[in-house]
């Protein structure tokens, strides 16, 4: 639906991506009578990081009936664990239901943008044309831009090479010696779907992930009608999942020695498929778990214990023609290599693409580290919020929660704007900025994620945690409940009259705390949210 290319418009929001961050802010919006507003997708169709990975054995590690939003229950999810196929036309339907496709313009990746502060709104270059905006809110996802490591050699390999999140599906893998790079929540699904077809497949590992049964089955057609027919009955089996998930979040961010009883599930789930000392030896973590995404795979182990499959467990060095070379030495020539290996998640690139008040852009503006207050403002990029920004990760429950708590906050930041009136912006104070992360990362100095004894992805360079939150999904929804004028300064045009020509900013106290406001729970907004 883009337009012509040398269109230029304007709207009061701009949404950047069509995930389910960017599908529920337009559904928020129209709920909020705001109808002026497009939504900016690269691709050419709605989906986000569920239209892009379609690798093999793709699926949610996170209950079907949590992994939605509260506002629009699917009564007929085929099973407690749904495949990708299910959650992306989940999403298409979502778009259809709310009549959300007048407003999404595809192939319009966001170029670059830049604040203008004469004129208070942002200016944006997309790959369908130019565009301006009021109001931007950035739903792009930190699982969006796949990562390669910069392995020497990679370019002289003469076969196949791709990474999860863009399989090739015109390559037949069938009889072809297969390299599998990295052991994360996509290789786990990856591996038990093509060790029975390829000729051999070695798996380079470089940190052994823990993995614990996944408890999937099919969900009844008698279980479909009951949530159908009574719709209740799907909100209670959601807040069930809910609460559980929140009665284990004491265990990740206050007392992670209360994690050893799941280790040994894990180890003796281990045990059960491989046999062998020695791999069990290799395939054994020497972290806490939780310190790393706990991984979710009934047949992972017993697809490594298959004749066809080696393990390589010191991780690839380098490639040498048609042969992948260990960090130990060890040699193995493939057909093709299969990255696993993540995202860039605390460098986003879209980071780069985005010039704030003082001709910053957001990448400089995080060169030490990701922040924002409450997940959603930064300071200098006035009128801008992230959706599943700094700390709003989760480590054991479902990011849809999340996703709903900061569009209540989007909903209340776009309402202060309406009562100031005219032509106005908000601008997070660095003070209020820098006491909410201070007193965040307080609280992340006990959790399992920074004591746990890992390198992980949840960390920057730096080795601080800029992505997960230390507490419960109930506790972030009071925090982001409603918008403290108080942490904002209040902008006005320069040469507005009457409005003098300085920014104006609304006295008020700090509050820049956890303590937030409502009572969070499991309202509607709540209970009642591989790739996760």
């Amino acid at each position: 639906m883009a337009g012509p290319k040398d269109e230029h418009t304007h709207v009061r929001v701009a949404v950047i991506g069509s995930g389910f961050g960017g599908l529920g802010a337009a559904v928020r919006l129209r709920r909020a009578g705001i109808t002026d507003f497009t939504v900016l997708e690269r691709a050419g169709a709605v989906g986000g990081t569920w239209r892009d990975n379609t690798y093999p054995g793709c699926a949610c590690d996170v209950p079907s009936h949590l992994y939605s939003f509260s506002f629009a229950p699917d009564p007929q999810w085929p099973r407690s664990f749904s495949g990708q196929p299910h959650i992306r036309a989940y999403l298409e339907r979502v778009a259809d239901t709310f009549g959300l496709r007048p407003h999404l313009r595809f192939d319009s990746e966001v170029l670059a943008m830049r604040w203008d502060g004469d004129a208070l709104r942002w200016e944006i270059d997309t790959a369908s044309g130019p565009l301006t905006a009021d109001v931007v809110v950035s739903a792009t996802g930190p699982l969006s831009d796949p990562k390669v490591p910069g392995i020497p050699g990679l370019d002289s390999f003469p076969g196949a090479v791709f990474h999860s999140a863009r399989w090739d599906h015109g390559y037949d893998l069938r009889g072809k010696r297969v390299a599998m790079v990295g052991t994360g929540a996509s290789a786990i699904q990856i591996v038990p779907e093509i060790q029975p077809v390829v000729g051999e497949l070695t798996l380079f590992q470089r940190t052994p992930p823990w993995v614990v049964p996944r408890l999937d089955r099919r969900i009844t057609e008698l279980e479909q009608r009951l949530h159908t027919r009574l719709p209740a009955t799907g909100a209670l089996r959601r807040a069930l999942l809910w609460g559980i998930r929140e009665l284990q979040v004491g265990a990740f961010t206050r007392h992670p020695g209360r994690l050893g009883l799941l280790e040994a599930l894990a180890a003796a789930h281990m045990k059960k498929a491989v046999k062998d000392p020695a791999m069990r030896a290799a395939l054994t973590p020497d972290y806490r778990i939780g310190c790393k995404r706990i991984l979710l795979s009934n047949d992972y182990y017993p697809a490594l214990a298959r004749p066809n499959v080696s393990l390589v467990a010191s991780g690839l060095r380098e490639v040498d023609g048609p042969a992948l070379v260990a960090a130990d030495g060890t040699r193995t020539e493939a057909d093709a290599i299969v990255f696993g290996t993540g995202f860039h998640v605390t460098d986003l690139p879209i980071a780069e693409r985005i010039t704030g008040a003082d001709g910053r852009t957001l990448a400089e503006e995080w060169k030490d580290g990701m922040q924002a207050l409450r997940g959603a403002s930064v300071p200098g990029f006035p009128n801008f919020l992230t959706v599943i920004g700094p700390n709003t990760g989760l480590g054991n429950s479902s990011m849809i929660l999340m996703i709903e708590a900061q569009l209540n906050y989007l909903t209340d930041f776009l309402g202060r704007l309406g009562t100031l009136g005219g032509r106005v912006a908000l601008d997070a104070r660095p003070s209020a900025v820098h006491a909410y992360n201070r007193r965040l990362q307080e609280r992340m100095r006990r959790t399992v994620w920074n004591t746990g004894g890992c390198d992980s992805w949840y960390l920057d360079k730096a080795g601080r945690n800029t992505t997960v939150w230390p507490g419960t999904t109930a506790e972030f929804r009071r925090v982001t409940r409603e918008v403290n004028l108080a942490e904002y300064a209040v902008l006005r045009p320069p040469r507005d009259p009457g409005r003098g020509t300085a920014p104006t900013a609304v006295a008020g106290s700090g509050g820049a705390g956890f303590d937030g406001a409502g009572s969070g729970g499991a309202g509607s907004d709540g209970a009642g949210e591989g790739v996760r």
